[in-house]
């Protein structure tokens, strides 16, 4: 097999093919997949895309998501992925991907929570992610490796010269002039998450491990609306786009409670109505609804057929059977720190973009459907910068192929521990002694016999917490109880 590629692009999401998409044919290109390449959040994405409607609309898009990313946000990179946004979803349009549009073929805007005004795109419904992702890997001209772990990165001296890959009960080199990591969040350190199986913060684990900067990695947003009953790891995502267009928040009575922790009720930012969820679980002990009622069933199943199909196949009669709901872990804000062409900061020839990556985009809070148009946007960026700096003079130097144990016998009750304790001490509200007594459980579980995945996982747990602690008052989505002084 090759073993050597012009660009490794790690990760097979919207951020990675679409950088591939990017590049042109004559350079050897190679994606590296850790499962299916379906496996992504990209596939699960339900919501949209968030785009400005006209010129007009761009000051109003910048505006919302600086507002949603509470004073926190990075304003050049926030008006870099809004006034190229429009570009971003014309290319796509003109590659041949179709959104949803009315009989007369305008395209469909819809809203949701924290934004100004209908400027949500959206393809089959509730299936936008699906329908993205099958369409790049439809227009795909390079190859993939399927079920490829990446263990290691091959650094020397500042520079970047590929990645350390498990393939086939195989550990072996892979090496490049430029390598791309678009591997996704951290979904799988929490116990509710709505991230495909493959997101458990590898790369950002690795990058730690080499001294690359990881920023703002307090600020991880979780979901307000998911299904988390029953036992699978990926919990049901009920999109935002469902409170957008009527769905209500209820208790057990019906009551829409919510507003008695904000004006906008059910509209909130998701930070805002996570907290409430969660809050009012905990001091009434009542069960928390998604009531769907304002939709007609024919209109609910063309709309949102994946829901009308999950939910259904579960058993519930929707939209006229409430759904029972939690908030879950969804998107993380900080990643690995970049400029806004992708660059890596103090690495050379290494790229992040997308989900794993922080340019300051999202602020302390990612304002609704901004995930998949920050893909289209800085990946074609990072492209761009990898074909100005392509150089055929490199000198490729050679590294070890060997590698240290991956896994350990014990190490998936750990990693369920993990998931618990970041769940319930470093996941919606936080306190400094539960933070605190979280981190010595991470560190002892860093000094224990254990396998390379497994400490990858703690590495970012730890970066986590450490950076909670840090962050001493509440910020967007970080939620930090005050300590009562006497």
């Amino acid at each position: 097999m090759k073993t050597s590629y012009d660009v490794l692009i790690i990760g097979t999401g919207i951020a990675g093919l679409n950088t591939a998409l990017a590049l042109p044919k004559s350079l050897s290109v190679l994606i590296v997949s850790k499962d299916y390449a379906w496996e992504c959040n990209t596939f699960y994405a339900q919501g949209g895309v968030a785009v400005a409607k006209d010129d007009a609309d761009i000051p109003l898009h910048v505006n919302d998501t600086l507002s949603a990313g509470a004073g926190h946000c990075d304003t050049e990179a926030v008006n870099v992925l809004c006034s190229e946004g429009p570009a971003a979803i014309k290319r796509l349009i003109d590659r041949g991907f179709k959104f949803d549009t009315d009989e007369a073929g305008n395209l469909l805007y819809t809203k949701e929570a924290a934004h100004s005004t209908n400027r949500i795109l959206h393809a089959g419904g509730d299936a936008t992610g699906r329908y993205i992702h099958l369409f790049l890997m439809e227009q795909l001209p390079f190859p993939i490796l399927y079920n490829t772990h990446v263990t290691d990165l091959l650094l020397d001296e500042g520079t970047c010269y590929g990645a350390r890959v498990f393939h086939n009960d195989t550990i072996f080199n892979l090496y490049a002039r430029k390598v791309i990591i678009a591997s996704g969040g951290v979904g799988s350190l929490y116990e509710y998450h709505t991230n495909a199986r493959t997101i458990s913060a590898d790369m950002q684990g690795i990058c730690l491990n080499h001294g690359i900067a990881l920023c703002d990695m307090e600020m991880m947003q979780f979901h307000p609306t998911a299904f988390v009953l029953g036992n699978s790891v990926r919990k049901q995502l009920l999109s935002e786009s469902l409170r957008g267009e009527g769905a209500l928040v209820v208790d057990e009575e019906g009551k829409r409670f919510v507003f008695e922790y904000d004006p906008r009720g059910e509209l909130a930012p998701r930070d805002v109505v996570s907290r409430a969820i969660f809050q009012y679980k905990q001091k009434t002990h009542k069960e928390v609804y998604l009531d769907l009622s304002a939709f007609s069933e024919d209109h609910f199943k063309q709309r949102f057929p994946s829901i009308y199909f999950n939910m259904t196949n579960i058993g519930y009669n929707v939209p006229h059977q409430r759904i029972p709901i939690s908030p879950a872990f969804h998107y993380s804000m900080g990643g690995i720190k970049t400029d806004l062409h992708g660059r890596v900061l103090h690495v050379n020839d290494l790229f992040a973009v997308g989900e794993c990556a922080h340019t300051g985009v999202h602020g302390a809070n990612r304002l609704a459907s901004n995930s998949l148009l920050e893909g289209l946007v800085f990946s074609t960026r990072v492209a761009n910068e990898v074909i100005a700096t392509q150089e055929s003079t490199k000198t490729m130097k050679r590294f070890s192929e060997s590698e240290a144990v991956l896994m350990c016998e014990n190490d998936k009750v750990l990693k369920n521990e993990l998931r618990h304790l970041m769940w319930n001490d470093a996941g919606i509200i936080r306190e400094k002694q539960r933070l605190e007594k979280a981190l010595q459980r991470v560190e002892s579980m860093l000094a224990l016999s254990i396998g390379k995945l497994l400490r990858l996982r703690l590495l970012v747990s730890r970066e986590i917490i450490t950076s909670a602690l840090k962050r001493k008052t509440s910020l967007g989505a970080h939620y930090i109880k005050e300590e009562v002084t006497r």
